[in-house]
């Protein structure tokens, strides 16, 4: 905890999310929008997915939720009133606006991209160099100023291979760089105001998930299988919010600040979130597939968001559950088998067949937990860390 008149959030104060960092959010509905129709549209070119291409739309989102969590990992630890910390959040934010804007048509983009994201992510952490240098953590800053040659290399590069193999070393050592920095400097972590700006990204996932779904229906001509598909979207929606806050997600709060290693817990949580959040866009994408074309001819790749993104969500909701309570239910793990065993069983099937039985994996987890919880007194967190 920081000392009073050091700038630094105390667990006691700040512990709800500002009105400015909400207003930072709004940017990320966006941009979790534009990738989602750029998956969509990678999923309805009609040739087979390329793997530079679907890397490539991997890293876009890496890079924005870098720019989210390196922001949030400021505003846990600094008082959000100050204006130096105010201009560094609306540095981040303007940046993620061009980025996200950048994201479609993204050939004729790849430098605005690569220099937007260099401009805010340098901008940023030179300004807290200048004004606070003690505020900021050197292998951060170092790995920022390293990661330049290769973002800037592959933005010049045409191979998308290529291009994607540099992009993703600049991220391994700006993502190295921030947890070094995290946990070498042993940064106080306000554990409920990170928990609660955790929790309001995947709601963004699951919001921006809601958005595919209705911009779907109101492209379509409004029939039964396209309203059927949207219902059966919503419910979907609805069980991935569920399935995340059924007793983890009610008790992360006291997860981080009970942990004997907050700033290890902290990341590992990071993590964790940054999968279901992956897992949610991607289902967001699914949903919007077998909403437009619910009895359309079966297309094996549309399975990769359909049956994907449920189970990315559960990939990353499983070790959630361990950083929380040390332990992980049977349900996670029995979800992702039959969500694999669905794979051969659907790839004939209409898109919508196989949307209704991911949904039916999502339905029998949540009920699942509903059926354990009957009786028993709230569980308490018990992490490992």
């Amino acid at each position: 905890m920081g000392e009073p008149g050091s700038g630094r959030r105390t667990e006691s104060i700040w512990r709800r999310a500002s009105l400015l960092e909400l207003f930072f959010d709004l940017v990320f509905v966006f941009a979790l929008d534009q990738l989602g129709m750029r998956l969509i549209n990678e999923l309805n070119t009609g040739r087979p997915l390329r793997l530079g291409e679907t890397v490539e739309t991997v890293l876009l989102f890496l890079a924005l939720w870098f720019m989210w969590v390196s922001t949030v990992a400021t505003t846990s630890v600094r008082p959000p009133d100050s204006l130096l910390i105010q201009t560094v959040v609306f540095i981040s934010m303007a940046g993620a606006v061009v980025m996200a804007v950048a994201v479609q048509g993204f050939g004729q983009r790849v430098f605005v991209f690569a220099s937007t994201y260099i401009a805010a992510n340098m901008g940023r952490q030179l300004l807290l160099v200048v004004v606070r240098p003690r505020w900021i953590a050197t292998p951060t800053l170092l790995s920022g100023v390293v990661s330049i040659v290769p973002w800037m290399a592959g933005a010049l590069v045409d191979d998308d291979d290529l291009r994607a193999a540099l992009w993703a070393l600049a991220l391994a050592l700006e993502y190295g760089g921030l947890v070094v920095g995290w946990l070498r400097y042993g940064v106080a972590i306000a554990g409920e105001h990170l928990a609660e700006r955790l929790e309001q990204f995947l709601l963004i996932a699951l919001g921006a998930a809601i958005f595919l779904s209705g911009r779907a229906l109101s492209n379509s001509d409004f029939g039964i299988p396209h309203a059927a598909g949207f219902g059966l979207a919503f419910v979907a929606t609805v069980l991935l919010w569920r399935i995340y806050l059924y007793r983890a997600g009610l008790t992360l709060a006291p997860a981080i600040t009970r942990a004997r290693n907050p700033v290890r817990q902290s990341v590992g949580v990071a993590g964790s979130h940054l999968l279901m959040i992956a897992g949610v866009v991607l289902a967001g994408v699914g949903f919007e597939l077998y909403i437009s074309e619910p009895a359309g001819r079966p297309d094996p790749r549309w399975l990769v968001a359909i049956l994907g993104g449920p189970a990315l969500f559960l990939a990353g909701r499983a070790p959630f559950e361990l950083q929380v309570f040390g332990r992980i239910s049977r349900s996670r793990l029995t979800g992702l088998l039959a969500l694999g065993l669905l794979i051969p069983a659907t790839w004939h099937a209409p898109p919508l067949a196989a949307g209704g039985a991911a949904a039916a994996v999502l339905a029998g987890i949540a009920g699942s937990d509903a059926w354990r919880a009957r009786g028993r007194a709230p569980e308490l967190p018990a992490p490992r860390i």
